[in-house]
């Protein structure tokens, strides 16, 4: 029995087009996921930031006044 080649191992891994699909699909999604992550955290992540320290000074301030 001949022993394969390195050559024609990598001949046949090169080949094998299993799972591309999938590899595709994912670098696809990421294309598309990547800008809107980016602009959420450009434009939303302040406004989300403002809404909970509003929230955490109001609880401060609910809390204060039950203390008196």
């Amino acid at each position: 029995m001949k022993k394969p080649s390195m050559w024609s191992l990598f001949r046949r891994i090169h080949e094998d087009e299993q799972g591309a699909l999938s590899l595709e699909t994912i670098l696809i999604i990421g294309a598309i996921a990547l800008p809107i992550l980016i602009f959420l955290i450009k434009v939303g992540w302040p406004k989300v930031k403002e809404y909970f320290n509003k929230g955490v000074e109001d609880l401060q301030t609910g809390a204060d006044q039950a203390r008196y």
